[in-house]
């Protein structure tokens, strides 16, 4: 990482471990919720501009996303090795909890007085989740401003994947294959454009 813009790397792979373990552990309803303030803001490994880069990238890509965007930030600072140790960090611990909270709501099924309890803590959980979500995605908008498609473009392309989404039900393959597709079109030009622009 350039010095220059005052980012960071981990010093190890242990580091790296213990970062996306801790990540990991604390992302109720899912990691993207605070994975760009534990890297960007607090750890400083990636800028927000690199980080929405590589989520976008390890969202298009099969798998769930934030394996494969750990996967890539632990290659762009080790290699393989890092990949996998981060990918080993991101699910070693959670897939313990799972497995111990599994047990716990089997044994559990067998009083009845407990399930109003236990239900009635994961639906507070799921309201701070989407608390969290709502203000990552207000964060993640703040560098498409620096996007060649302009702010206004992105937060109408945004926008326009939302309703394709959310209000005609249109699936997520599609929606990517043809507004992402179309996107990408419309950056590439640009981008040429600009580069031809720059030669004598």
């Amino acid at each position: 990482m350039p010095e220059a813009d005052g980012l960071s790397r981990p010093a190890s792979l242990r580091e790296l471990f213990i970062a996306f373990t801790a990540l990991a552990l604390q992302g109720f309803g899912g990691v993207i919720a605070v994975a760009q303030r534990e890297l960007c803001e607090r750890r400083r490994w990636l800028s927000p501009k690199d980080f929405v880069e590589l989520l976008a990238s390890a969202q298009v890509l099969p798998g769930p996303n934030v394996c494969n965007l750990s996967l890539m930030i632990g290659d762009r600072f080790f290699g393989w090795r890092g990949a996998l140790t981060a990918l080993a960090g991101m699910i070693a611990a959670p897939m313990a909890l799972m497995l111990l909270l599994a047990w716990l709501l089997g044994e559990a099924s067998a009083w009845p007085e407990a399930q109003g309890p236990i239900r009635g803590a994961l639906g507070g959980v799921a309201a701070v989740a989407a608390g969290q979500i709502i203000g990552t995605v207000l964060k993640l908008a703040a560098p498409l401003r620096e996007h060649e498609l302009g702010g206004s473009t992105s937060l109408a392309i945004a926008a326009l994947a939302f309703c394709l989404m959310g209000l005609l039900r249109w699936p997520l393959l599609w929606v990517l294959l043809g507004l992402g597709g179309l996107t990408c079109i419309g950056t590439g030009f640009i981008l040429q454009r600009r580069d031809a622009a720059r030669q004598p």
